[in-house]
């Protein structure tokens, strides 16, 4: 029954913790682009016309 007494507060901070983290995320825009970073992985850049001519 002790052990409640010190789990119970842990709990409560931890989740408090996860909360907090969880809106200031929201807040700072980490979910505003979902569409842009699972599309931008699909078009290739175009670096090979930026390196220049290779001496082989």
């Amino acid at each position: 029954m002790t052990t409640l007494v010190y789990l119970i507060p842990v709990a409560l901070f931890l989740g408090a913790l996860g909360l907090s983290g969880f809106l200031w995320a929201l807040r700072s825009g980490q979910y505003e682009d979902l569409d842009g970073a699972a599309e931008r992985i699909l078009i290739e850049p175009d670096t090979r016309e930026k390196e220049g001519p290779r001496a082989n």
